[in-house]
Formats: structure tokens, sequence, C-alpha cells
């Protein structure tokens, strides 16, 4: 049950308050079945005023796929990849950043920035590695608006319970706000179907728009374990700007890859602060994750989540499908011996 206070939020968000920076969240996506147990998180209801609004149906009208947010390579001085390591969440964040080259190579004054973090249910703190860690997300925004950009959006839809309370539950909500973002319900109205000109197996899927709109957006997923694509990293984190992501697990691995034919962040940040090493995507068995204090980042989400995979798992990128298939279709590369790779330790 909302209390009070959460109660007035919904009810001013429905009102077209600007608490929250949007109108409210689609309605959660169904559970499938190769994820966490329907009752594991049983859904809390909405106020009957916000409810409403999550049921409106996104736009079935096609438009083309025009994102304005693109993968900033670096320079030939530039590094490739970055891992960070330390004990600090913020400051192994602004470590690695600043060993890409700095903020400034992906944000620029005046921009509009979304944060695409992994807040995939509304039961689970941060200890249990389910979630981006808060104080990642909240380092980057800070960097974000000392870059001087416009707004920093902060943004996610969970497949069990509102995003309301996840965005709460994870800690990311106040995380966030104290750093000066904001957090935004992701409004229904705000998905329409796209072509996939690349896509091998999709042709069309309904997108956030505003994932497709904004000058930046900066990909952030916990690093974890999943009972049927093996793992959830940069590359699949992508389902949560679509609808009917029930489907995309119908061949995952080439329907992954296609999101990431056409879904291309900026910047890929992987949180390795505490690693889901095993019965992923959801766990209530604190033993299922180990901190790891790591961050890794690039700008080529395939050679992100190839470097998580055999930094964490010590497992070949080949054991991921859809990283295989991501490097096949020219999305990006993990030959690493080819590739400048910084370590910094903080």
């Amino acid at each position: 049950m909302l209390s009070r206070r959460e109660f007035l939020r919904a009810m001013l968000l429905a009102a077209g308050g600007t608490a929250l920076a949007a109108c409210n969240a689609p309605t959660p996506t169904p559970i499938p079945p190769t994820a966490i147990p329907p009752t594991a998180i049983p859904p809390s209801p909405l106020p009957s005023a916000t409810r409403a609004i999550a049921t409106a149906v996104p736009s079935t009208a096609t438009v083309a796929p025009t994102m304005t947010a693109t993968p900033v390579p670096p320079t030939a001085s530039e590094p490739y990849l970055v891992i960070a390591r330390g004990a600090s969440p913020a400051a192994i964040t602004r470590a690695a950043i600043d060993a890409l080259g700095g903020i400034t190579r992906f944000v620029k004054k005046g921009n509009d920035v979304i944060l695409k973090p992994n807040i995939c249910n509304a039961s689970m703190g941060p200890e249990l590695a389910t979630t981006t860690n808060p104080e990642v997300l909240a380092e980057l925004v800070k960097l974000c608006l000392e870059a001087g950009a416009a707004r920093v959006r902060v943004m996610d839809q969970p497949f069990a319970g509102t995003a309301l309370e996840a965005y709460k539950k994870s800690g990311i909500r106040d995380a966030v706000e104290k750093a000066g973002g904001q957090m935004e319900l992701m409004a229904a109205m705000k998905f329409s179907e796209v072509n996939f000109p690349n896509g091998r197996d999709i042709k069309r899927w309904s997108v956030y728009q505003d994932i497709l709109k904004a000058d930046v957006v900066i990909n952030v997923p916990i690093a974890k374990s999943h009972n049927l694509a093996r793992y959830t990293l940069a590359m699949k984190g992508l389902m949560g700007v679509i609808t009917d992501r029930e489907r995309i697990h119908n061949g995952i691995n080439q329907r992954v890859a296609d999101l990431a034919s056409l879904i291309k962040p900026t910047l890929n940040v992987i949180d390795g602060v505490r690693v889901l090493m095993r019965n992923g995507p959801t766990s209530w068995d604190p033993n299922d994750s180990t901190p790891m204090n790591t961050i890794i980042a690039s700008h080529d989400i395939v050679a992100a989540d190839a470097y998580a995979i055999q930094t964490f798992w010590q497992k070949s990128p080949d054991d991921a499908g859809y990283v295989r298939l991501g490097a096949e279709m020219g999305i990006g590369r993990y030959d690493f011996k080819n590739l400048r790779v910084k370590e910094v330790n903080v």
C-alpha cells in the first residue's frame, strides 16, 4: 500500500504535476515464464486516478527510426574500453568516465540526457544486485550536469510491480533526485512502432520515442545472470525501452542483437559493484551475488558486454549468443587484442 505521501505524489502526477517529469508508466509487462514467478513480487495497485492513465494504449503508427543519440568513438589517444576498480561506487564511476576522455566527450552544454538503468522490480533493494547501484547513477547525473546538460532523466520499466514503487525500493529515485536528476515514468502514449532497417528477425517494434529523440543516451545496466540469455548486461537492457518484452524471449539472442542494431546508446556503463552471478535475473538469496567493485565503460555496447562476461564469469564472449551475433552484424567488436583497453584502480 502506498503511503499518504506517495498517494499525493501520484495524484499530482495524474493531474499534470511535474514531480516525476512524465505522465505515467505503461501497464507493467507480464512476467515471462523464464523470469521470476508471478507470486514473487505481487504488484501494488496505483491510486485509481493514476491507474487510469496507465491503461493508455501505445500508438500503433509506424514512424521512421531517427535516433539522435549515437555512440561516440574514441580518438587515437583515447581508450576503447575502460575497467575501473575500487571501493567507492561513485569514485570508480567518475574514474571510468575520466579515463575514457571525460564526460564532455559524450555530453555537451544544453544536451537532453537520458540514463537508462535496470530497475526490473519493485521488491528488491540494491543489496540483492538485481537493480543498478544508486550511487553509480547519482554520479553519472552529477557528471552530466557538470558538463552543462539541460536536464538528466532516468527511466526504466519494471516487469514486476509499478515503476513508482520500483524507483523508490531500488534507492534510485532518492539518489537521482538528490544529485539533481529527474525520474521519469515512461508514458504509454510515448511508445510508437518503428522500422528496424538492419534487423534480421525484428522488422518493426514499438519503442519509447524519447530514447530515439534525446541528445545523449547512457545505458547503465547492472551485470547479472539470466536463466535464458545467460547474462543481462547492456544489450539485453535495451528491452526496457520497448513494449511486449515477453515476445523478445522467443529467439532471444537474435532479437536482442536486433534491438542493438537500432537503439545505439552514446555510452554504456556496466555496474559491476555487486554482480548477480547465478539464478538471475532476480534472486532473494544474497549468496547468489558477489561484490566485484568494478565499472566497465565503452561507447561500444558489444565490447562492454563481452568484457563483462570474461571479467565477471571468466567465460568467452561467445557464451552469450546475442554478443556473438552483435559482432557478426557489425554492431560492435570484442577482438580486445586489437583494441585499447585501459584499467584504472581507485
